[in-house]
């Protein structure tokens, strides 16, 4: 049953225990006793319910800052110095400027796909500020700004876009955006959607598990909305709330599913009333406020670890980016629609503002910001542009611990046909130059 709760920074996270009394019209205790095994009370009265705040309302939304940058009544501001604000501000300055760059990039042919944050700067990097920076990530793929907060560099970032010899991802084998990385706790982004979800619930069973970690780390699933209409979702949402596993679901409700708006994607009050039903604690949060995030997915860490068990936090934004570089979204939602957004509720300019309410902040740094951002993208991207691929035989190694039979017929025949065309037939011949090896370890 469900009992809204409290907590530290008045976080209204939706409560499941079995004792509590529900927020609901069926009675804590009856005199017709209790259903054997459940402790539900039995009731001679006829009464269907349809929502999980007991009285038809909607679940509220948990909030730090107003739209111009000012704590709200009754809100508690996290402490936070000057110098870990400018940090989480140049990360969502970071973000756009990569994506303006990249996304033109694209246009021009350079690299074959993206995919933008645009809108969601604040719901990404609060999320990547309030985890430890060796918790485990299963991200989907707006998600680049976790990478980016623990450490991951600009150079990286082309190198796997442009497939080259640097792409510590993939070795220049996935398409672009699928980032991966170890060293940062950052489980490689695949494209099958909502894949990633039962798979962070295994995870956070395997820390679980874990003598070392058990008590120190969490696994973190992102997603957005229209991921959780798959069945993947539930199937690592009653996996982690059962067994159970510490797996911190953070969704971000962006409002469409390429091009399917969210209210045609479900009918029942969005993705934070599904929580209660599967037994874990529940926060729906203005993913366009980076303090409430930074609150929200702190404490939602925290219950993870304390109580072994699944929390889901709902970050409400808005994708002011096309869904991709294979996708027009004006076909579908109106430009001013959008527009209206990026200067109505634009979570940089938010923080900006209550940055500069702060003193921390001003345009003098505003501009420097900006232009240091832009020169240092603009530089690694022209160096990613000149390297070379990976080497060719990079194309037949890591998916097997041992290489089986056909895999290893197939470089063999590649190599044969190498030999035989490679020097002589001129695509070919021009082919190979791209490659840092130019074809001749596979050879060896």
């Amino acid at each position: 049953m469900l009992r809204l709760l409290s907590f530290k920074h008045s976080l209204p996270f939706t409560r499941v225990c079995s004792t509590c009394r529900a927020h609901s019209t069926l009675p804590a205790f009856s005199p017709l006793g209790i259903l054997p095994t459940t402790q539900s009370p039995v009731v001679s009265k006829l009464s269907f319910f349809n929502s999980v705040t007991g009285d038809g309302s909607k679940i509220p939304t948990y909030r730090v800052l107003d739209g111009l940058g000012v704590p709200i009544e009754g809100a508690e501001v996290p402490e936070i110095s000057e110098q870990f604000a400018r940090r989480l501000y140049e990360k969502m300055q970071l973000l756009p400027t990569l994506d303006n760059i990249l996304y033109n990039v694209q246009r021009q042919g350079k690299i074959s796909f993206y995919m933008t944050s645009y809108g969601e700067e604040a719901a990404v990097i609060g999320s990547a500020a309030a985890l430890a920076d060796d918790d485990e990530v299963l991200a989907q793929y707006r998600e680049v700004g976790v990478l980016l907060w623990r450490g991951f560099s600009i150079d990286s970032i082309m190198a796997q876009c442009f497939g080259n010899h640097e792409d510590t991802s993939g070795k220049g084998r996935q398409m672009p955006v699928h980032f991966g990385s170890k060293q940062h706790h950052f489980h490689t982004i695949s494209s099958p959607l909502a894949t990633q979800i039962p798979q962070a619930a295994g995870v956070g069973f395997a820390l679980k598990r874990d003598p070392e970690r058990r008590s120190k780390n969490i696994a973190c699933v992102f997603f957005g909305e229209g991921a959780a209409s798959e069945g993947d979702f539930h199937a690592g949402m009653l996996l982690a709330s059962t067994l159970p596993s510490p797996t911190l679901f953070l969704a971000r409700n962006n409002g469409f599913a390429i091009s399917t708006p969210s209210t045609q994607q479900f009918y029942g009050d969005s993705l934070s009333a599904r929580g209660p039903g599967y037994g874990v604690d529940t926060i729906r949060v203005d993913g366009n406020d980076i303090l409430a995030v930074m609150n929200a997915v702190k404490e939602g860490r925290r219950r993870c670890l304390e109580g072994g068990r699944a929390v889901l936090v709902e970050m409400m934004t808005y994708r002011v980016g096309h869904h991709s570089t294979s996708d027009d979204s004006f076909a579908y939602r109106g430009r001013q629609e959008v527009e209206n957004k990026k200067k109505i509720d634009n979570p940089i300019t938010r923080f900006r503002l209550f940055m500069e309410s702060q003193g921390w902040w001003n345009g003098t740094d505003e501009e420097e910001l900006k232009s240091r951002l832009k020169q240092d993208v603009l530089t690694s991207f022209r160096r990613a542009e000149t390297l070379k691929r990976a080497d060719l035989k990079e194309l037949f190694t890591d998916v097997y611990a041992e290489e089986p039979w056909n895999i290893k017929e197939q470089r063999e025949e590649l190599a044969g046909l190498l030999k035989k065309y490679g020097q002589v037939w001129e695509p070919w011949r021009d082919e190979l130059k791209n490659f840092k090896d130019e074809g001749k370890k596979l050879l060896d």
